[in-house]
């Protein structure tokens, strides 16, 4: 087989940017879309901490977490709220500042002028002021603002705003937290963002808790808050339909600066946009940088699991332990040997995974002859054939994959010594 001449033919299809040697190969359609050069990957995986059920985290794995995701270079962090242990929260932020001192930390859902005073003493750089979705119905969330008949829209934006003044006042760095967008047209979502930056909030993040916004309608009401903000906007999609990446990419797409994304997906819910999927979107398929360490973030998603006891699935995008797994035919170590970037468009390790090539009823001589190679074991190339017959009638009878052992007990008979 002439190698060089099926690499020659695979790379008459391929284009520089879309193709980065070593690291990815997409289809050079999506470099003809329109992107900013840069996305700011804003990480909330601490406040999903408080979203996830029955999930016991010990002081010392929740210190560990936090430095490997402050480590991972995340330019922002979300913490969980203020209603938890001053301790925690003041530890949090302190390990953030000691493995990344440029990470903005950010205390979400600030509802009060005394709130917006007590995260500037836990030493916050910036706070997410709550600005409700809607009018009376505010009240489902907040009975504080009043009774069914005092409540309108308008009272409900001008409490948010006294506190995004206060907060404004105290040096805070201020965004204008829009909830439940979903249910906000273009035109009443343009009206508030004038408001709350009116007040002086920097920032409007379009919070979709029911991820009831598919990609087009969030884009769509990113651009409505561009033009009547005037200011940075951020997106919060949820993976409701499992368009979380889709809608963040369509996001920045249509001026959003920042997308809010958690580890694993981790939330309440069907979850966030998952790190990891989102930040090789933005590099691979758009070639948008995100300033992340990508050969952190199997390490960070393995971590996570561990920390919350909510194991992902097995081909999980990215970090998956079968991400890259195609199964077991020959035709994938044939595919390899020939180019490692078809089937895999992007390189595993980039992400610091890797490949599964499993020996399985369906593998030939290749397969094992790789699988054989992992394992250290050293067999003539003759006596292949005969190790991989006794393989397949050993995973028949067992009705299973063999284990690493049981693979070389079979293999031990022929090998060379």
């Amino acid at each position: 087989m002439n190698v060089e001449r099926l690499r020659a033919d695979i790379a008459g299809s391929r284009v520089p940017g879309a193709y980065e040697p070593g690291c990815w190969s997409v289809a050079p359609g999506n470099r003809e879309t329109a992107m900013p050069g840069v996305v700011k990957l804003r990480d909330t995986t601490l406040r999903a901490l408080g979203s996830l059920t029955d999930v016991p985290v010990a002081d010392a794995d929740r210190t560990a977490f936090v430095a490997l995701l402050a480590g991972s270079g995340v330019p922002e962090i979300v913490t969980g709220g203020l209603g938890r242990d001053p301790a925690q929260i003041r530890g949090d932020l302190a390990v953030i500042r000691a493995e990344n001192p440029g990470c903005v930390t950010i205390c979400p859902f600030v509802g009060s002028v005394e709130a917006a005073e007590r995260a500037l003493e836990y030493g916050y750089d910036a706070v997410q002021i709550a600005v409700p979705g809607f009018g009376p119905a505010s009240l489902i969330y907040d009975p504080s603002l009043g009774t069914p008949e005092e409540v309108t829209r308008r009272t409900v934006v001008e409490r948010s705003m006294a506190v995004i003044e206060r907060a404004h006042a105290l040096g805070l760095r201020v965004a204008g937290a829009m909830m439940m967008v979903s249910y906000l047209t273009p035109a009443v979502l343009a009206e508030t963002a004038s408001a709350v930056v009116a007040a002086g909030a920097a920032e409007i993040d379009l919070f979709d808790g029911p991820g009831a916004a598919g990609p087009e309608a969030l884009a769509e009401l990113v651009r409505a808050t561009v033009a009547a903000g005037g200011v940075d906007v951020a997106v919060h999609p949820h993976n409701t339909f499992g368009l979380g990446v889709a809608c963040a990419v369509a996001a920045v797409r249509a001026g959003a600066s920042a997308v809010e994304v958690s580890v694993n997906g981790y939330c309440g819910g069907p979850g966030n946009a998952d790190l990891a999927a989102t930040a090789a979107a933005f590099e691979s398929l758009y070639g948008v940088r995100t300033g992340l360490r990508l050969s952190g973030m199997t390490e960070l998603a393995r971590t996570a699991e561990r920390l919350t006891g909510r194991p992902v699935a097995r081909h999980q995008p990215i970090t998956g332990e079968d991400a890259f797994n195609w199964g077991g035919g020959d035709w994938i170590a044939v595919e390899h040997e020939v180019d490692p970037l078809l089937h895999n468009c992007v390189e595993p390790a980039l992400f610091g995974n890797r490949r599964r090539v499993p020996l399985t009823e369906q593998s030939g001589p290749r397969v094992l002859a790789g699988v054989l190679a992992a394992l250290g074991i050293e067999v003539a190339a003759a006596d292949v054939p005969q190790v991989l017959e006794a393989c397949v009638r050993e995973m028949r009878a067992l009705g299973r994959l063999l284990h690493d052992d049981e693979i070389r007990a079979l293999a031990g008979p022929f090998r060379r010594q």
